[in-house]
């Protein structure tokens, strides 16, 4: 029989399929009612329209079209009350008979659901011919378009049997809710499954095209019917499901880059989450790792780490008198914190893996976030911000370190420096007061918390220059800091915008100012990709310092945008 279905025909071979197909029948039908019959079928209106509408949907296929909405029923309804609100005229008098008639009402409907791709499945008459002594079985018939199913399979380790280990919330299964966790698959388009492996009726599966019917034992265990989830989190890590060998099923896992905000849909397997990404209009859920899973996979992945003790500098670092970027000196630090979990050393945020976070907005009579600044020396840092403090005195402030020298006589206290004794600086230091110190001479510097709170208070953004290894210690709710790391551009561009520049020397402590050497520029790159490598998952902006002017304009861009517009933070930022 000629297939109309192959839309391989051009409209005219059709009409020219239909107006033949009685006269080749001809020989083959008995009577000139069936002969009639077929004439008028085939001649009929209906029929050459469904054939238009065959062809029309062909070549939107291939176009692969996106509706422009997805709501038309609902806004035609929005449209026919909000003209009976106005004075009735003969044009809204006839839209509104058109917006009324049942089959423009029907139209619209039907697109609304091809729209939102929300088609019911259609289920096949039951078998007679079952056994009622057998295992209850269902008879499942799901439409498979271009979307995977959404479920994967395993072999059940002690019955042999292959069942359903996990709905994808949102997929076509799931969608169904004829699909649970548990239920035996017994056949698929007939095959039995029982002696397969699970990748053999994968493979069924991938080849089916069109309906594909299940024969399924229900599952006992009744599931408990869950809602879409509402946790977010941030993936601190680069993940493509291709290229991991533990993960059930590569086909259904979702890949992502660090930075990306994730919903989380269900945590019932401790192993693997299942999530998707934020804002995708797309309901189909994708596997990820389990944060626990994954940073147990970080730590064997890294034992090198695990026996090898920070190290902790306390020399002065370049540019010393314009930011003080000084490694905090502490004897607890020289431990291990990989040594053991019930260390109060061991820090999960040193495995980075995701972060819960909730939307958050500056309010008008919020404390603004304080701002944190990254990178190595030499990278323009104290140029941009000294270029922002010169922008407005008013709005930015920075913080007054403290020190245990001497003051000198063109200085002032609380303002080059906060002039304390060693013993009431040591004593802070115990009581955890100072972001970061060091020695120097024989003499403490330092940042304070408290130093910080000051700016604050009087209600300016505060700029914090700090080596990365401290922004964790400030990520709190009463800070709420943005981290931006100054970047420079690659080695080739670095020498050619920095060869009239100088940077600030530490020999001294009148801060020399010397031009840059090879030394300084590789030295520069290395210390940003350690940072970048080590840190870079605590960073919410990286600015490329390659043009001064356009890396502040960037700047100043963030900062606007930080004290106006909606960002994700940690969840605990929200709630003191």
């Amino acid at each position: 029989k000629p297939s109309l279905t192959t839309g391989t025909f051009s409209l005219t071979c059709l009409y020219e399929l239909l107006a033949a197909l009685p006269a080749q029948l001809q020989p083959h039908v008995d009577s000139q009612e069936d002969l009639t019959f077929l004439w008028d079928m085939f001649g009929e209106k209906s029929l050459h329209s469904l054939v238009k509408i065959h062809e029309k949907l062909h070549y939107y296929e291939k176009q692969n079209p996106v509706p422009i909405l997805h709501g038309a029923a609902a806004l035609a309804d929005d449209l026919a009350e909000e003209l009976q609100s106005k004075p009735l005229n003969s044009e809204i008098r006839e839209l509104l008979k058109l917006l009324s008639k049942p089959n423009l009402k029907a139209l619209l409907s039907v697109h609304d659901t091809v729209a939102q791709k929300n088609y019911d499945p259609v289920l096949p008459p039951m078998p007679d011919d079952i056994d009622e002594e057998e295992d209850s079985v269902k008879i499942i018939r799901l439409v498979k378009n271009r979307e995977p199913l959404g479920a994967t399979i395993k072999r059940d380790e002690h019955t042999g049997a292959i069942v359903v280990a996990r709905i994808m919330r949102g997929g076509a299964a799931d969608r169904s809710g004829l699909v649970h966790v548990g239920d035996e698959l017994r056949e698929v388009n007939g095959i039995a499954v029982l002696h397969k492996r699970p990748e053999e009726i994968i493979h069924i599966l991938a080849q089916s095209q069109g309906a594909i019917t299940f024969k399924i034992i229900p599952s006992v265990k009744e599931e408990t019917p869950s809602k879409e989830g509402k946790m977010f989190i941030r993936a601190l890590f680069d993940y493509d499901p291709n290229e991991d060998k533990a993960i059930p099923c590569k086909e259904a896992g979702l890949a992502f880059r660090k930075g990306d905000i994730l919903q989380i849909m269900s945590q019932d397997d401790a192993t693997w989450w299942q999530a998707k990404h934020e804002g995708d209009a797309n309901p189909r859920a994708g596997l990820i790792p389990s944060k626990h899973f994954q940073e147990r996979r970080f730590a064997l992945r890294r034992p090198e780490v695990q026996i090898q003790p920070l190290k902790i500098s306390n020399r002065k670092s370049s540019g010393f008198r314009r930011s003080f970027r000084l490694s905090r000196k502490d004897k607890k630090t020289n431990k291990s914190m990989y040594e053991c979990k019930k260390s109060d050393q061991y820090d999960t945020a040193d495995i980075p893996t995701y972060e819960e976070v909730a939307k958050y907005r500056r309010q008008p009579n919020d404390k603004y976030r304080l701002v944190v600044l990254v990178g190595p020396v030499g990278v323009g840092l104290n140029e941009l911000k000294r270029k922002l403090l010169i922008s407005d005195t008013q709005h930015y402030g920075v913080t007054v370190p403290h020190t245990t020298r001497a003051r000198r006589s063109q200085e002032s206290d609380g303002v080059e420096y906060i002039f304390i004794s060693k013993h009431l600086f040591e004593t802070d230091v115990q009581n955890n007061k100072f972001i970061e110190y060091g020695e120097y001479k024989n003499n403490y510097y330092g940042t304070s918390l408290d130093s910080v709170r000051s700016v604050l208070a009087k209600n300016k953004v505060c700029l914090l220059d700090v080596q990365p290894h401290t922004v964790k210690h400030l990520r709190t709710y009463e800070f709420k800091p943005f981290v931006i790391f100054i970047k420079p551009p690659p080695l080739d561009r670095l020498r050619e915008t920095r060869k009239n520049a100088k940077i600030i020397s530490s020999k001294d402590d009148r801060g020399t100012a010397k031009p840059f050497t090879e030394e300084d520029f590789q030295e520069m790159i290395k210390s940003a990709q350690v940072m970048e490598s080590q840190y870079g998952h605590l960073f919410d902006k990286v600015i490329v310092n390659d043009d001064l002017a356009t890396a502040y304009s960037e700047l100043k861009a963030t900062f606007d945008r930080l004290e106006t517009e909606t960002f994700w933070v940690p969840v605990s930022w929200l709630h003191s």
